[in-house]
């Protein structure tokens, strides 16, 4: 019966069917398995969810800013460096997710962790095409250590009520056909 019920919780999260079954996938990690295919196998889910330290960031002029600005949305949160060849390699990914899925259920917020200069990240951001990603900073890694970051990158998986649900450590293709069906799959179970 547990298989049959993965079986239909895929095709409610494909085809947008099921919200209310759709909507346990962020709260039962094993209703992530389905998902777990490709770089995605990497994804480890929580065994519940996981309130998230509230984050003290900068953007590129100095003003804080929290995850509080993303209240409601499911959230793919981030943390990288500048010095960070993996880092380097998966912004691209993470952007074109961002123009791709980036809603108003959906964002992709990365998050430079530690000593990342504004000028480094921009020169950075223009170099590799980075049109549609924010620019925070945790210029101490304050909000990095509360939350458990203890490399880079990684990336969290957050329900909109601000609760890790997921993690992946290392880096990762985020643009690729599994990242976007898990995506697509939590959004589409996501209440509004």
């Amino acid at each position: 019966m547990r298989r049959f019920g993965l079986i239909v919780l895929y095709t409610a999260l494909a085809f947008g069917a099921n919200a209310a079954r759709a909507e346990m996938a962020l709260r039962d990690p094993a209703l992530f398995h389905p998902f777990l295919t490709g770089d995605m196998a990497k994804l480890v889910p929580g065994n519940a969810p996981l309130p998230l330290p509230a984050a003290s960031l900068l953007d590129e002029a100095d003003t804080p800013r929290g995850l509080e600005d993303y209240k409601g949305k499911i959230l793919l949160v981030n943390f990288w460096a500048t010095w960070c060849a993996p880092c380097r390699k998966e912004l691209g990914a993470l952007d074109r997710l961002q123009a791709d899925l980036g809603s108003d259920r959906f964002a992709v917020v990365t998050i430079a962790t530690g000593r990342n200069p504004v000028p480094a990240i921009r020169r950075l951001f223009d170099e590799e095409g980075i049109l549609h990603l924010p620019v925070l900073r945790d210029p101490d890694q304050a909000f990095a250590r509360a939350a458990g970051v203890m490399g880079l990158p990684v990336s969290l998986i957050v329900d909109g009520e601000g609760n890790e649900v997921a993690r992946l450590l290392g880096d990762a293709a985020w643009d690729g056909p599994e990242a976007k069906a898990l995506i697509n799959g939590l959004v589409a179970g996501a209440t509004p």
